[in-house]
Order: C-alpha cells, then structure tokens, then sequence
C-alpha cells in the first residue's frame, strides 16, 4: 500500500527507538492538544482540523529549547544569522 502511494517506509535497526522519537513525541502533542480536546464531525472536519493544527505547530507554536520561537521562525532566523 505505502508503495503504491509513492511512500518509503522508515526502517531501522530492531530495537532502535531513537530514529522514532521526534514523531513520537510529535503525536504525543497532536494526541493532548487537538485529538482529546474536540469531538469531530466528520472525517473531513478531523481533516481540516488537523491541517490547522500542523500550520499552528509549524508557525505559531513557541518552543523554549528554539529560543521562545516557532520551528519556521527559528529557521527562519538561524539561516540570516549563518
């Protein structure tokens, strides 16, 4: 399925949870900021819900360790600086 969706699966040593960290804790997020906190209606309404989640993360959401900025803006920043 994933093949014929043009997606390579990830795959790593048995027992190696590091390369799945970032994502876990990722869906850790996604799970306690948007997926308990709101009944959806539809398939369609989880979708776009996400899609505002994914942008919120991304754009607005601030992160201590990325200097009290977003993942965009701290790329954004750290590439003038370089």
């Amino acid at each position: 399925v994933l093949k014929k969706h043009g997606i390579i699966q990830s795959m790593s040593r048995k027992g190696n949870c590091l390369d799945n960290a970032v994502m876990e804790n990722f869906f850790g997020l996604l799970k306690s900021e948007l997926l308990y906190l709101k009944d959806f209606e539809s398939m369609e309404h989880f979708k776009l819900e996400l899609e505002k989640y994914i942008y919120y993360y991304n754009h607005k959401r601030i992160k201590e360790k990325l200097d009290g900025m977003s993942p965009v803006n701290y790329r954004t920043h750290t590439q003038k600086v370089a």
